[in-house]
């Protein structure tokens, strides 16, 4: 009996999902729980399993279409069986009873006729198909390659484990393909050549949920500024203890700047838990524990794996658990919980050379803080004299729904507290 595959629900906010790419063709068999189909969610490209076993009949959604939750995407059955695609799919298609080879849209009992062209007539080019197996690729490179005609197995990724990624494809492909599709939507301008970048699952997600996030939470912005020149002399002490306890064989985790400020709001959000809340229409949720949020950038979009309990967690523990989850992300390894439960988001900009900006809330979360880079800076000390400092920017994003100015205020001196005298955080 023939088997409807349905878009899977893979995430709890998944509402669509796009087909990545397909690990077996029409006619080929599959054994259950052995990997069918590559599914773009909002948060990460999955391997989907087969539930059942038997032959790949017809595949429905082809690389690179997004269709709703519970959609059919495939037909799973005996080889050769007989199936009826409008009654399995509940659709209005015709054709009955039709086999895998009979419902192939390149076989016909009678060839058709050809069309007489007008002289002059140039026949329109089609891209080369793009024959996809199981080679590594983000979503967009596929995207992307489908396309311009490229066949992302025959590139040699640069990305992460040798993964296929934007860069390639445009390698690979050049200006050309690229021109070629500006030049049949517009007329040609000299020098110029634009290119059409499909929209993944996560930046259709992302774009969803941040535009819902401005509107819907009132924003305001606290800006401050901290003496980051202790905690340096700090850090690098530490770090030289790592590098001297590993030439004993001991391991001993770097830490970065980004690593003090996940260990200072943690410890900061325990001293004011109403920056540490979420907003519930009719409640307010305090949260009893501090989940941070760290922003990853990847090429398909942002991603915010999630520190779980990092107000109880040592620096060293938070460094290690932030390099575990950034090379996961990257390497698109990542599990749906790794991103749940964030009580607040930390987007650290300063190794571009950032030195200020404003974050977007992540909602349900009532703050988001955006950290810029240390730089040397000339500063008026306590004593009146004009010294330069090694000084960080941050501002806090508030949803004034619950956290109010003062509140907000509170917590940003509390955490500059914490960044220039760090052993306060050990005590």
């Amino acid at each position: 009996m023939a088997l409807v595959i349905e878009m899977p629900k893979l995430s709890d906010t998944m509402e669509e999902g796009g087909i990545a790419n397909w690990l077996k063709k029409e006619g080929e068999k599959i054994g259950e729980g052995e990997p069918l189909v590559e599914i773009e969610t909002d948060k990460a490209t999955q391997e989907y399993e087969s539930p059942e076993e038997g032959v790949l009949l017809k595949i429905l959604v082809q690389p690179g279409k997004a269709v709703a939750l519970r959609t059919p995407i495939a037909i799973i059955g005996a080889a050769g069986e007989a199936f009826d695609l409008a009654a399995l799919t509940g659709g209005g298609t015709k054709t009955a009873a039709t086999t895998p080879a009979a419902a192939s849209p390149t076989t016909s009992a009678v060839p058709p006729k050809p069309t007489a062209k007008p002289v002059g007539a140039v026949a329109p080019t089609q891209a080369a198909p793009v024959v996809v197996g199981r080679v590594k690729a983000s979503p967009l490179a596929r995207k992307v390659a489908a396309e311009l005609g490229v066949d992302v197995s025959q590139i040699s990724g640069s990305g992460p484990a040798g993964r296929v990624v934007l860069r390639d494809i445009e390698h690979r492909s050049g200006s050309g393909a690229a021109a070629a599709q500006s030049a049949q939507a517009q007329p040609a301008v000299a020098g110029a050549a634009s290119t059409t970048i499909p929209v993944t699952m996560m930046r259709k997600t992302i774009a969803k949920r941040l535009l819902a996030a401005k509107n819907d939470a009132p924003h305001f912005y606290l800006t401050i500024s901290a003496d980051v020149t202790k905690l340096e002399a700090w850090r690098q002490q530490l770090n030289g203890a790592a590098a001297k306890a590993a030439k004993v064989g001991v391991a001993a985790t770097k830490v970065s700047l980004n690593d003090v400020v996940i260990l200072a709001a943690s410890r900061a959000l325990k001293v004011h838990p109403e920056v540490n809340s979420s907003w519930q229409g009719d409640t307010i949720l305090q949260h009893a524990e501090a989940h941070v949020a760290i922003a990853v950038a990847l090429p398909e979009g942002l991603v915010t794996p999630v520190i779980r309990r990092a107000d109880a967690l040592g620096l060293r523990d938070i460094a290690a658990s932030v390099r575990d989850l950034a090379g996961k992300a990257k390497d698109g390894k990542l599990s749906n919980d790794a991103y749940a439960g964030g009580t607040f988001t930390i987007s650290n900009l300063g190794m571009f050379g950032i030195e200020e900006f404003t974050a977007i809330i992540n909602p349900p979360q009532a703050a988001i803080l955006a950290v810029g880079a240390a730089l040397p800076t000339p500063w008026v000390d306590e004593h009146g004299a004009l010294v330069v400092q090694q000084r960080m920017k941050m501002t806090l994003s508030c949803d004034h729904r619950v956290v109010d100015g003062a509140t907000g205020a509170k917590f940003l001196q509390t955490l500059v507290s914490y960044l220039e005298e760090p052993m306060q955080m050990l005590v």
